[in-house]
């Protein structure tokens, strides 16, 4: 079989490094990603407590000034809840056998769901120290969140990690590494037995980061959706768990879940079909936004 794919770029992990005797600092892109997102969110989020007649009452939850203290309160809970939730979600045998190594973050690691219960709790102890509505800084976040998590799958796609299932699609691409590269046989291509993979990173990056982040800024600067507390949130965290839930049918499971009996990697299963960790977890935010979503539109201008 000759494939049709798209060679992997040849980008780096790291922008740059730098030996300081025999400490080697290296600033990677997951690293700017990271900081990256935080910072224009935090901008956004400014922006939008200096536009009252966005929100109810045209008033804006909180001033300008508090936004700082909650990037710190964010960025605490992004870390803690994304290691947590990798560790808990997803290795829990590795990391109770070896609790020590669940502070390397450095090593990679960090899930976007533990992540995500991570900020709210974060939010939600900020809302209760600064007296602040938690449901309409809960829609503040969440249109800026799309800019972060874009970020973030675009630095995934550089890394080369969380790449999707094997695939003949032009469009697919040829990732770097023996794991990447542990395809079918029938998948290779005949001339030089490589095989291509689902960049399933750009796939996130598109419905999780560009779409819903459009869709989101748009409803919230021209259709005063900040109006009625929820909306926001609601169809973030919908349609976040739509998108994930959607693209984990072609990304590739984590290596823990695949055994010989299932190569899928389900870890629910009927027959021959079954559901990713990535769609279990991705089940319970669908309903919840889709509930908050409904509550929110429930409310007339003056329950608000």
């Amino acid at each position: 079989m000759t494939l049709a794919a798209i060679p992997f770029p040849d980008i780096a992990p790291e922008i740059f490094s730098i030996d300081l005797g025999a400490f080697t600092f290296a600033l990677r892109w997951y690293a700017l990603a990271y900081v990256a997102g935080l910072l224009l969110g935090w901008w956004a989020v400014v922006r939008l407590m200096r536009r009252p007649t966005l929100w109810p009452r045209d008033t804006a939850p909180m001033a300008p000034a508090l936004v700082e203290s909650l990037l710190t309160h964010v960025i605490l809970g992004v870390i803690l809840g994304g290691r947590l939730g990798f560790v808990l979600f997803y290795q829990p045998q590795y990391y109770a056998t070896y609790p020590a190594e669940i502070l390397r973050i450095w090593e990679g690691g960090m899930s976007f769901h533990g992540g995500f219960l991570g900020v709210v709790v974060a939010g939600l102890l900020f809302c209760r120290r600064n007296a602040v509505p938690p449901m309409r800084l809960g829609d503040a976040m969440a249109m800026v969140a799309p800019i972060g998590i874009g970020l973030g799958r675009l630095s995934n796609f550089i890394n080369a990690e969380l790449w999707g299932r094997a695939t003949t699609a032009p469009w697919g691409v040829i990732f770097p590494g023996a794991a990447a590269q542990d395809c079918a046989p029938a998948l290779h291509d005949a001339a030089t037995g490589l095989c291509a993979r689902h960049p399933t990173q750009l796939y996130e990056a598109a419905l999780e980061g560009l779409l819903l982040g459009a869709v989101l800024f748009w409803l919230v600067w021209r259709r005063g959706w900040l109006k009625r507390p929820g909306q926001i949130t609601g169809l973030f965290i919908a349609g976040y768990g739509a998108a994930r839930f959607t693209v984990e049918i072609w990304r590739q499971a984590d290596a823990q879940f695949i055994t010989a009996m299932n190569p899928m990697g389900y870890v629910v299963q009927v027959g021959p079909l079954g559901l990713s960790m990535g769609q279990v977890l991705s089940l319970p935010m669908i309903a919840v936004g889709l509930a908050l979503l409904w509550q929110a539109r429930r409310r007339t201008p003056a329950q608000v």
